[in-house]
Parts: structure tokens; C-alpha cells; sequence
């Protein structure tokens, strides 16, 4: 019996210390800044640009919040467009890409290849990531593609892998088929913000 305890408390301890190694270790004063880096889930297609969740999330954090997010982008055009936004010197970069290029049925194996890259370039620049799983729109269900979280493995990186999914299933979190409306940004804000502001 006392063996099996044992067991049990070695897992909890080894599960803990993954769990909070995956957790971004960021440090954040009145001055850092987080850049939200995506396609039209950022910069807030199907709400106005007030209830996009980065204007929620600087709302809520008093952080400056840049939204970086283009309607349509791809990742591949992402890619391109993302080392010039460097220059404002972001402390977290989150990135939510990927949802142009599952809508056009583009190629898994680039969107991964292109994502790998941003996270790369993130990680060179000196700023955290936390990585955002884009649902796939053409499945029933909208269940989550297994590349973004065999990046966060592979890179080392925060994944939050709920919130989107959690929204697409939701039709009242919902402005359209696929984006949010303004209270599906606001959950995305408030997930965020949790991952940045420790209770």
C-alpha cells in the first residue's frame, strides 16, 4: 500500500513540474508589451475593432496591447509580415495563425513548417510565446489540428488549445460560421489574460 502511495505522488510531482514548465515564465510591469499576432481571429472580424479581444485584453491588464492581426492573411504571408513588427519590442508574443489556410484546405505540412518559423523567430527576438490552436472549420465538431500541439511540444512553448474550439461550438459566442462576436473576444481575453497576470 505504502508503494502505491509512493507511486501516486511521484506522478503528481512529475505531472506538476511539466505542467508548470509549459507555463510561460513571463515577468510583467506596468510597461511590458504583448503583441497579438494573427489573421482576422485577432484583429476582430465580426465584432468592431473595440471588442477584439486585444483591445479586451489591454482593457483588462492596463498592458499595451498591439493587434497585429490581418483579415485573410495566411500563414505563409504571416510569416513575411512578422519579423518588421519586432521593432515595438514585444515582451509576449501570442500567435493565433493558421485559420486562412484550414478554410482554403492549404497544406497542413506548410502551415507547420510556417508556424515553426514564427515561433523561431519569437524565440530570437526575446519574447515569450504562447501559441493558439486554430480548430479545423472543415470537420464536424471543430476539433483542434494535432500540429499546433506537436509544435508547443516540439518548441517548448505554451499552447492554449481550449478557448477557440470552446467558441466555435458555441453559436451565441459566434457572429458568423467562424468568428467570434464581441462576448466569444471577451472569453478569449479573459483566457489570455490569465496566462499573463497571476492571480
Amino acid at each position: 500500500m505504502m508503494t502505491f502511495f509512493v507511486i501516486i505522488i511521484v506522478i503528481i510531482i512529475v505531472y506538476t513540474k511539466e505542467s508548470g514548465d509549459r507555463l510561460p515564465k513571463i515577468l510583467l510591469d506596468k510597461d511590458s508589451v504583448v503583441l497579438a499576432f494573427g489573421d482576422s481571429l485577432t484583429h476582430g472580424f465580426g465584432a468592431t475593432q473595440d471588442t477584439s479581444y486585444p483591445a479586451y485584453l489591454q482593457e483588462k491588464s492596463g498592458l499595451r496591447v498591439i493587434n497585429a492581426g490581418i483579415n485573410g492573411e495566411t500563414s505563409a504571408e504571416g510569416l513575411l509580415r512578422l519579423p518588421f513588427l519586432f521593432k515595438e519590442k514585444p515582451d509576449v508574443v501570442i500567435l493565433c495563425h493558421g485559420g486562412n489556410d484550414i478554410l482554403q484546405k492549404l497544406s497542413h505540412e506548410d502551415l507547420k513548417n510556417n508556424l515553426e518559423s514564427m515561433v523561431r523567430l519569437i524565440k530570437e527576438s526575446g519574447a515569450q510565446v504562447i501559441l493558439v490552436s486554430v480548430p479545423d472549420f472543415n470537420v464536424f465538431g471543430f476539433r483542434a489540428l494535432p500540429l499546433y500541439e506537436e509544435i508547443a511540444d516540439a518548441q517548448d512553448i505554451f499552447l492554449e488549445d481550449e478557448v477557440l474550439t470552446h467558441i466555435e461550438l458555441n453559436r451565441s459566442l459566434k457572429s458568423d460560421y467562424v468568428h467570434p462576436n464581441a462576448k466569444g473576444y471577451e472569453m478569449m481575453a479573459d483566457t489570455f489574460l490569465k496566462l499573463l497576470i497571476e492571480p
